[in-house]
């Protein structure tokens, strides 16, 4: 995913950041914070409290940017899908465009949610079999200025449940990075592999987490849309072979190897 530290952040009118704004503040209304799906979290051993199996979370999909470092405008989108069970890729789609939206923080969605959401819709269109259930989004999703960061907005826009994993810390309600990691390292956590994202308001914005052992490197996990925060850590859990979860990890090294091969077959030329 494109970050502020690997793009120029652009400017945009001020009528532009109104309607950016006001999109924003319609689709939080259609925010589901809590678990809305069929299917059971890895922690719950895949059955249900009366004993009986019940659907399993089956495909796992994880969504990336790439950017060309010579032309930062030209991205390749890269939607993975992973067995639950194995973590092994079953699928893949990339698209390779020219991005005509800049990088505004606070704004990510606009510039890369119609990317991700046209390889969720051909898979779609095309009725694949490998159709996620879950959505892995390398960006955040309350844990947002306005509460509703890619995460959210992906989601709410493919009606998946989606969570957002974020490598860096939003300045949200108080919240640092020097804070949460100090908190982390303090002698009464330094057992614990997460801690809370607790706003000075009192909102629990996300957790922070050490998703794999001797990792000094945070990841910060949030609800995106239809699944509650306990069964996003789950899930998120059972995907860490590494440090940031598969199926994201997964769609950003084949989302940089697609765009490679992509400038070497000459194709560039060729985006509008």
């Amino acid at each position: 995913m494109g970050d502020s530290s690997s793009q120029e952040e652009g400017v945009i009118s001020s009528s532009c950041h109104r309607e950016w704004m006001g999109a924003q503040e319609s689709l939080k209304k259609q925010l589901i914070l809590e678990d809305d799906f069929s299917w059971e979290v890895p922690s719950q051993g895949w059955a249900s409290e009366d004993g009986l199996r019940t659907k399993k979370l089956k495909y796992i999909g994880g969504v990336d940017i790439s950017f060309l470092k010579e032309d930062p405008s030209v991205a390749c989108g890269a939607l993975v899908v992973l067995d639950g069970e194995t973590l092994e890729v079953v699928h893949e789609e990339f698209d390779v465009t020219r991005l005509q939206v800049p990088y505004v923080s606070g704004f990510l969605a606009f510039r890369e949610a119609p990317i991700l959401l046209g390889l969720l819709k051909k898979m779609m269109f095309n009725a694949h079999p490998f159709y996620p259930q879950l959505l892995m989004v390398d960006g955040n999703g309350l844990l947002h200025p306005r509460g509703l960061g890619l995460a959210c907005h992906l989601g709410i826009l493919a009606n998946l449940p989606t969570i957002g994993i974020g490598k860096s810390l939003h300045h949200v309600d108080g919240l640092t990075q020097s804070t949460v990691r100090q908190c982390l390292e303090a002698r009464e956590n330094c057992n614990k592999d997460m801690i809370s994202l607790t706003g000075k308001s009192g909102k629990i914005w996300g957790m922070a987490m050490r998703s794999s052992l001797g990792s000094s490197k945070l990841i910060y996990v949030s609800i995106g849309h239809r699944i509650s925060l306990d069964s996003a850590i789950a899930v998120v859990k059972a995907c860490c072979k590494y440090r940031i979860p598969e199926p994201i990890r997964q769609a950003d090294i084949r989302s940089k190897v697609f765009l490679q091969k992509f400038k070497g077959m000459s194709k560039l030329e060729e985006l509008c």
